[in-house]
């Protein structure tokens, strides 16, 4: 409002054009902190994009009249460091952007950004190593910044979020001060596939459309918004929260075209459809957040023998010679050998070995985790699924239904035990744990997508389309990791 008060004097010496044409934010600093995370040890390589567009976006900026720092493959004190030097440059009423790429995950509803060496277990991990969206924007408006702008390309399915699988995938809505921008790559709790490209698709459209001129920051974001969905036919959403309450474009000293009044940039939650192979149906509003569940009624299922179906194949093993030198790896090495019996240690290691497909070390690992804590549902959980993507069905369901006995409800172990009986041919049994499973979290992708198979298993084709749909919309890979669990 300041602005258009200080504007007052200069519009009225104007003749009446059909669209008033005023300056978008002509006074204050334009501060940028661009950060391009890439090598992260826990992932297999690493990520291809965010450097390259750190740099392009950087450099527009700069040409823009932003001030611009930038950062590459920030740890964790190096991009504390970067976040209170950005902070310690704001003045009250200046403009102020924050870009990253690189890994995001939610956590309780908040979105955190990760350092490249974040070690991420549990979750109190991610608040310990992450750093909030919140938290940044509400410390960039409490120096007084009049304009806040926070674009992230961190919708990306990331190593973390398979260590638990109870998390949802993609970020999470921000609760942000007044006079804020914000932008996500791609929809809430959605993620984005790895396209092997050097440059991301939402950075190469938000370049093109913040050199549009006489645009505002939320026409520009609306029409790469527009141009992401439409390269990506659909399968790319990017999302947008807006609560700015003056006129503000990215290039300075724009002319903007000030239209009549209409609501602010709406939150845009995506439709998702079926394939157009698909009978027409009515997308399932997956994006919605559930009241607060209580924990499924399960029971334990006595165990049965079960055989793996012949249509179901063993994934290869990752031998463990190969992982030796990851970092994590070796540091997790390290504290076994100095302590045999660090149960976390062990469970951890186990964890890893399984994400990387070191399945039988990993059921080792496990082993020693039970033998220390018989009752450690986790472990009972983790191996249970291990032994679920090798073919050990018997055992894996008697570790399931243990892990469900001493947790009933257990969300992780009901969508573990689904799997399995998807994988023994059970496909009313595993709608009833996914049923149970999704009922807690609706967003696990997991086991929309195995609810999904199994509907299309006992017949309901056009039902499990539309799950497997909404699932695939929400993680492009998830085709890709049933296979690699011997489920296709």
């Amino acid at each position: 409002m300041k602005l258009r008060i200080a504007l007052l004097a200069a519009l009225s010496m104007l003749a009446t054009p059909l669209f008033p044409v005023i300056a978008a934010h002509a006074a204050g600093e334009r501060l940028a902190l661009v950060i391009g995370n890439a090598k992260y040890p826990d992932n297999e390589t690493p990520l291809k994009e965010p450097i390259n567009d750190a740099h392009d976006l950087a450099d527009e900026l700069k040409r823009d009249g932003f001030d611009v720092e930038i950062g590459e493959n920030l740890a964790g004190d190096a991009m504390r460091r970067a976040l209170d030097t950005f902070y310690g440059r704001i003045t009250p009423g200046s403009a102020a952007l924050i870009f990253f790429s690189g890994f995001g995950i939610q956590s309780a509803r908040q979105t955190y950004i990760l350092p490249v060496d974040a070690q991420i277990w549990t979750e109190a991990d991610v608040r310990r190593d992450g750093f909030s969206l919140e938290t940044i924007l509400g410390e960039i408006n409490s120096r007084g910044a009049g304009v806040k702008i926070a674009l992230l390309d961190a919708s990306r399915r990331n190593p973390f979020e398979r260590r638990f699988r109870s998390f949802s995938a993609g970020l999470a809505p921000v609760i942000a001060p007044s006079g804020t921008l914000v932008m996500y790559s791609a929809a809430l709790s959605s993620v984005v596939g790895d396209s092997g490209a050097e440059r991301s698709l939402f950075v190469g459209e938000l370049l093109k459309e913040i050199r549009v001129p006489d645009l505002t920051a939320e026409e520009t974001l609306n029409r790469t918004r527009v141009g992401v969905t439409r390269a990506s036919r659909s399968e790319q959403v990017p999302w947008i929260s807006s609560s700015l309450a003056e006129d503000f474009a990215f290039v300075a000293g724009a002319k903007v075209a000030k239209l009549d009044p209409k609501p602010l940039v709406p939150e845009v939650k995506p439709t998702i459809q079926p394939p157009a192979t698909t009978e027409p149906a009515k997308p399932v509003a997956v994006a919605t957040q559930p009241e607060p569940a209580k924990p499924a009624e399960t029971k334990p299922v006595e165990a049965k023998p079960i055989e793996v179906k012949p249509a179901e194949s063993k994934p290869a093993e990752t031998s463990v010679a190969s992982l030796a030198h990851e970092p994590t790896v070796a540091a997790l090495n390290a504290k076994i050998a100095a302590n045999p019996k660090d149960v976390n240690s062990l469970y951890r290691r186990g964890q890893v070995y399984a994400s990387k497909g070191a399945y039988s070390a990993a059921i080792k690992d496990f082993d020693e985790t039970l033998k220390l804590n018989p009752k450690d549902v986790e472990a009972l959980n983790n191996r249970c699924w291990t032994r679920t993507v090798v073919g050990e069905l018997a055992n894996a369901l008697k570790d399931c239904n243990e892990a469900l006995r001493l947790r009933p409800g257990f969300v992780d172990a009901l969508d573990s035990r689904g799997l399995l009986y998807l994988k023994s041919g059970k496909a009313k049994d595993a709608i009833a744990d996914f049923d149970a499973a999704l009922k807690v979290n609706p967003r696990l992708t997991s086991s929309l997508y195995g609810r999904g198979l199994a509907k299309q298993r006992s017949g309901a084709a056009a039902a499990g389309e539309l799950d497997i749909a909404n699932a695939k919309a929400m993680d492009p890979n998830i085709v890709k990791e049933f296979a690699g669990y011997g489920v296709n």
